[in-house]
């Protein structure tokens, strides 16, 4: 799924989520909301989700699991090196997707 790009990923997160498939739900800070909690327990899925600094009590965090969004963290990194991907120039989904595509498959082979 692609939103638009000035959109946070999060507000696609519920639909996301609904689809998801394990035992738990990496997510970094921007994902740190009661819907996106919720949708994530409705799936029997642990969250693993850094609370917001403003967040007056703040979620216990297995900070194991956590760690374990560095590879997350480090594939979209390798995937913003390319400039088509990171700018978003493609204007319709169909074309961005094919350039996220192809961008990945690089990564893959190299």
């Amino acid at each position: 799924m692609i939103t638009q790009g000035q959109r946070h990923e999060a507000v696609a997160a519920p639909e996301l989520i609904e689809h998801a498939r394990g035992n738990a739900f990496l997510g970094d800070t921007g994902y740190d909301s009661v819907t996106i909690r919720d949708a994530v327990k409705r799936r029997k899925m642990k969250s693993v989700i850094h609370s917001h600094p403003q967040r007056k009590k703040p979620y216990r965090l297995n900070k194991k699991l956590y760690r374990s969004r560095y590879k997350v963290e480090c594939f979209f990194h390798s995937l913003k090196r390319f400039r088509a991907v990171a700018t978003r120039y493609e204007k319709t989904a169909r074309n961005y997707l094919a350039v996220v595509s192809l961008a990945c498959l690089t990564l893959w082979l190299s």
